[in-house]
């Protein structure tokens, strides 16, 4: 690599209306740097969550020694990056008394929060930052998303428990505590935020430009041409790894919004041209009540790890579902998953909670696995990453909160030990997400929640 070669990390692909951020090459560490000393890439935050619990049977490890070598049904799909896990039973969440009958309403708004809500303000958001936007408010200044917030339903739930405000229950981030943080559903939004497109710029994507006809990357290509010829061979093979995966991404988001454009069509009595009269009629897909809800959430895990990998945001949050209304009809079943956790040990509605648990988990599976594959610095962007996959409760039967279930992935930059699990582990949400912010490197001016203590036994401290 040519040493005088000196690239800002904020360096960006333009094209007209649109700009693609960059992931971290070898000249970015030049530029950034001191002679002589390495760059160190920053961590990253993210946050996957679904509702109502496990079963903990399929969930938990049979013990310490046999977790990387015969893990459990729920966590097969993380077998080939166990070694990057790290799982610790004995998390408790928040006790729900005086809302003891509001468990779903609690379930995702305490998640991140580690707090009650205001029993003096039900109808009203009055709970506490969450810790993805305490994460947020430190790291945020220095990338152009300070987060992204990403779910897979809209967060339009409305149930009256406890007469609290139906923001509880489908929003996990609070900006402040009177504040809910929205998530975006829709990847084709997410797309454009992650290539900063300029809204109502002359000739930009905004004004007429149909995401279908002409891909947004392919504006920015000239400028990628431009500075592959100046890049190192290494640094090339790692720029044309990124833009591959925009441009699969790209495609994958396109072919979905085109087959709900041609079902739309055919719902309103109107033919493609693009079929034969005889042909069957065009599925219909229903974001996000598909027919291949992995399908949607694998995009939007890709989009997540763009995002990180160009530090466009080193903060993230993904709720893969909300309490209350979906069903997974991939699995071969139409039962909601709500139902079936109150499953009274039935073995059908038992099997059907295993595999929504388990599908949850191959999706979280899908995103860490691919930041594996990724390298980054001297490592992999999981290293330089801290990933929780968990549930705002343990059974969904009973509602207990005694031993939430928790996997945590990457090393947080050299911060957490992987490849454990932690059978024996005391102590409360709060104390879990305090520790991963410190272990991210937030400074901590206040617990969070109801949290007491750093769990030590997750760092890479001797």
């Amino acid at each position: 690599m040519n040493k005088n070669l000196l690239i800002d990390r904020r360096t960006y692909l333009r094209g007209v209306g649109a700009a693609l951020a960059l992931p971290l090459l070898d000249a970015m560490g030049w530029a950034d740097t001191v002679e002589g000393k390495t760059y160190k890439p920053p961590v990253r935050l993210g946050f996957m969550y679904m509702p109502h619990g496990v079963i903990m049977e399929q969930f938990w490890p049979a013990n310490a020694e046999s977790f990387l070598s015969a893990p459990p049904p729920a966590i097969r799909s993380l077998r080939p990056v166990l070694d990057q896990c790290l799982m610790m039973k004995g998390i408790s969440g928040v006790p729900i008394d005086p809302y003891n009958g509001a468990p779903h309403a609690l379930e995702l708004s305490t998640w991140l929060t580690a707090t009650l809500p205001d029993p003096a303000k039900r109808n009203e958001i009055s709970i506490a930052i969450s810790a993805d936007q305490v994460a947020a408010n430190y790291v945020g200044a220095f990338t152009t998303l300070p987060s992204l917030e990403l779910a897979t339903m809209p967060q339009t739930w409305k149930e009256n428990q406890e007469g609290l405000n139906e923001a509880y229950y489908s929003h996990c981030s609070f900006r402040s505590p009177t504040q809910a943080v929205p998530a975006e559903v829709k990847p084709r939004n997410v797309l454009n935020r992650l290539f900063n497109t300029e809204q109502g710029a002359a000739g930009g994507m905004s004004a007429g430009m149909n995401p279908l006809d002409r891909s947004m990357l392919d504006v920015v290509l000239g400028g990628a041409r431009n500075l592959r010829g100046s890049l190192s061979a290494r640094d090339q093979h790692k720029l044309d790894e990124y833009l591959d995966s925009v441009r699969s991404v790209e495609r994958r988001i396109a072919a979905i919004e085109l087959r709900q454009k041609e079902a739309a069509l055919e719902k309103a009595g109107v033919g493609s041209s693009k079929r034969n009269s005889s042909d069957s009629p065009p599925i219909e897909i229903k974001i996000p009540e598909g027919e291949k809800r992995s399908e949607y959430m694998q995009v939007m895990c890709d989009l997540n790890v763009l995002a990180f990998q160009t530090d466009t945001t080193r903060v993230s949050t993904y709720i893969g579902s909300t309490p209350n209304g979906v069903s997974y009809p991939e699995l071969g079943f139409n039962d909601q998953h709500h139902s079936q956790t109150h499953h009274n040990y039935e073995p059908e509605k038992l099997a059907k909670v295993a595999a929504i648990t388990a599908f949850n988990i191959e999706q979280f599976a899908y995103m860490v696995t691919k930041m594996h594959n990724l390298r980054e610095g001297d490592g992999t962007l999981l290293d330089n990453c801290i990933m929780m996959w968990g549930s705002g409760l343990e059974d969904g039967n009973i509602h207990e909160r005694k031993n939430l279930p928790f996997i945590l992935a990457g090393k947080g930059g050299g911060s957490i030990k992987t490849g454990r699990f932690l059978p024996g582990t005391s102590g409360n949400q709060g104390d879990l997400l305090s520790t991963l912010l410190t272990c991210a490197g937030i400074p901590l001016d206040r617990p969070i929640g109801i949290a007491t203590k750093q769990l030590t036994e997750i760092t890479n401290v001797v």
